[in-house]
């Protein structure tokens, strides 16, 4: 049901663009806005201060940080195009997410990350990810990880080329500890894997409606929800 942009060739720009320019149909693009917008609303919006500093990482199509409030909202990515898709207000930062050298120490409030995790080429490459995650966190920051969960996706999750790295939400949960965060809220499987996969049309009603009713979660979600506080140094 979502999606960001990663980098399978981490310094090539029309990689990415190329890459992404047809992945959605104009129709699903619009989709995709509903679907975020409800999902800010729904839940996402809670685990950022309106008053505070949100970096979105591999911000993508930038359905997430157009959609929510905060008082400096900050897209990272390396695909260029980002720029283009990024709301009035949207700092954008056309960086890797091992190099976080433009944001300051401890001034984040909250990091958010959706399909994004997958896309990086190790899992050294994602523990140094998360050590720039944790540097830009304020005491007690959060980050907020959407990503679809292997253990209930063996086959379907490979349909993308620029899948690499496998993530369960056990095996991400071990990442984040030891990374220096504690583990604030589990959902093995809360979303759909994809707007495709759904075979509904997306509606806010529904969207709602899914998201209130758990115990659909089990049957139908393959992406998982892991949020994780920063702890002290």
């Amino acid at each position: 049901m979502t999606g960001g942009t990663g980098s399978a060739v981490p310094d090539d720009a029309d990689y990415l663009s190329a890459t992404y320019e047809g992945r959605f149909s104009a129709a699903e693009l619009r989709d995709k806005e509903v679907l975020w917008r409800t999902l800010v609303e729904e839940v996402f919006q809670a685990y950022v201060p309106r008053d505070g500093t949100v970096l979105d990482l591999g911000a993508g199509y930038c359905e997430f940080i157009n959609a929510v409030t905060a008082r400096r909202r900050l897209a990272v990515d390396l695909n260029p195009d980002t720029v283009e898709w990024a709301a009035p207000g949207v700092e954008v930062l056309l960086t890797s997410s091992e190099d976080l050298a433009a944001v300051e120490s401890g001034s984040v409030d909250t990091v958010f990350t959706s399909n994004f995790f997958e896309h990086l080429p190790s899992k050294t490459s994602l523990l140094a990810t998360l050590a720039e995650c944790r540097r830009v966190l304020a005491a007690n920051g959060r980050i907020v990880v959407l990503m679809p969960n292997i253990r209930y996706l063996p086959g379907a999750y490979w349909d993308y080329l620029d899948h690499h790295l496998p993530l369960t939400h056990v095996s991400l949960q071990e990442a984040l500890s030891l990374s220096g965060f504690r583990i604030d809220r589990v959902e093995p499987r809360f979303l759909p894997y994809t707007v495709r996969e759904s075979r509904l049309p997306v509606r806010a009603s529904l969207v709602r409606a899914y998201l209130r009713f758990k115990p659909a979660w089990p049957i139908l979600g393959r992406q998982m929800l892991v949020v994780g506080e920063r702890t002290s140094d």
